[in-house]
């Protein structure tokens, strides 16, 4: 019902815009030929469909074992060329860095599927050769090597004003956003998000170097209550948080494109809080062989992550790794695999060591994660 009405929505923004018909100058003797496109032709839909077993063993606390899905519908409309309004929405209930939502045994499935979902896109945005102007809820434009979970989540959405120029050579972002325009958002007083980013390209002889550098500059979290309710492994105290976030961020990635064949990326990257002295570094490392691009296609990814209590915002961090957040260190792996044009098998298995400011005991823990996933894009 929810895509129903969204694409009611876009039927209706594009009917006010600029006219479909084109037509083309011929010369006199020739017939007239007007093409028209369809309104249709505007919208590009985008969606898709988790579904998750997941195990959660860790020693300072009982153990989980559920079934989840995740749902998301989006949908992009060509106003006019090179100008696009975004929408999209995730089940979840609002919750800034995952769409997940448990199947409820005492709650019939029709009393909340649709009702979690909220919102995670809403603006709009316009390229002009290699720039990209985006304005609203939008998802994060920051380089990530190996879609790196270390400072931001694979969910994250930026609210506000972002900009990305990108070439062959280089990638240069800059933005303001506010992340207290989140749904889900429980800080008492705003929050500005000024962000920064630079990525050096370049083609060796039979590879792909990235370097990059970014700077998350967060004002008015020290003296705030948390931001979406809980720590994620940064101190507070008394609910308020300890220290500000001033983030800066570096990673080289390389790419090598034929390993046996198949592709081989491989990436480190640090991170560190220059707002407070102490636990605020954090690293990891990362490999990925393969790739599940086409049908019958496998990718496997190992990765080793240190993160210090206030190294970044765990907010915005890693949702799944650590159970969220900071303050723990670990090994992952992640596997895909193509089953079909659309469906894709998966599964993401993480073994780590809970920091005792992380642990419920106060002791550091073990904490032991395994997610099973179908996923279905239509």
């Amino acid at each position: 019902m929810k895509q129903i009405i969204l694409s009611t929505v876009a039927v209706g923004t594009l009917v006010l815009a600029d006219g479909d018909i084109t037509s083309q100058e011929l010369s006199v003797d020739a017939p007239i030929e007007v093409k028209q496109s369809s309104i249709f032709d505007r919208v590009h839909l985008k969606n898709d469909l988790r579904l998750r077993y997941e195990s959660i063993e860790r020693d300072d606390k009982h153990n989980k074992y559920r079934n989840r899905y995740r749902l998301r519908l989006g949908a992009k409309i060509d106003l006019i060329d090179d100008f696009q309004f975004e929408v999209g929405m995730r089940s979840g209930f609002a919750n800034p860095t995952s769409g997940n939502q448990t199947f409820l045994d005492d709650k019939p499935l029709k009393d909340y599927f649709l009702q979690s979902l909220r919102f995670n896109v809403l603006g709009f945005k316009y390229k002009t050769g290699n720039s990209t102007y985006s304005i609203g809820r939008q998802p994060y434009m920051m380089y990530r090597p190996i879609k790196s979970q270390l400072v931001w989540d694979n969910d994250v959405s930026m609210n506000g004003v972002n900009y990305q120029y990108k070439d062959d050579t280089k990638i240069i972002t800059f933005g303001a956003n506010q992340p207290t325009l989140e749904e889900a958002s429980e800080a008492r007083d705003n929050v500005n998000l000024f962000l920064a980013q630079y990525v050096y390209r370049t083609k060796l002889n039979s590879a792909k170097l990235n370097v990059g550098a970014g700077i998350y500059y967060y004002d008015g979290l020290k003296g705030n209550t948390a931001l979406f309710g809980k720590s994620k492994g940064n101190t507070l105290i008394n609910g308020i948080y300890a220290n500000d976030y001033h983030i800066v961020e570096g990673f080289g990635e390389l790419q090598l494109k034929d390993i046996f064949g198949k592709s081989l990326k491989m990436a480190v990257g640090m991170t560190y809080n220059f707002a407070t002295d102490d636990n605020n570094f954090g690293y990891d490392f990362g490999v990925q062989l393969g790739k599940a691009k086409y049908v019958g296609d496998w990718q496997v990814k190992y990765s080793y992550t240190n993160l210090q209590e206030d190294a970044t915002l765990g907010a915005y961090s890693d949702s799944d790794n650590f159970g969220g957040g900071t303050g723990a260190k670990g090994h992952a792996i992640r596997a895909k695999y193509k089953m079909d044009k659309s469906l894709y098998l998966a599964g993401n298995f993480f073994f780590d060591t809970l920091y005792a400011s992380k642990s419920k005991t106060d002791i550091e823990a073990d904490y032991k994660r395994v997610q099973l996933d179908v996923i279905v894009k239509f």
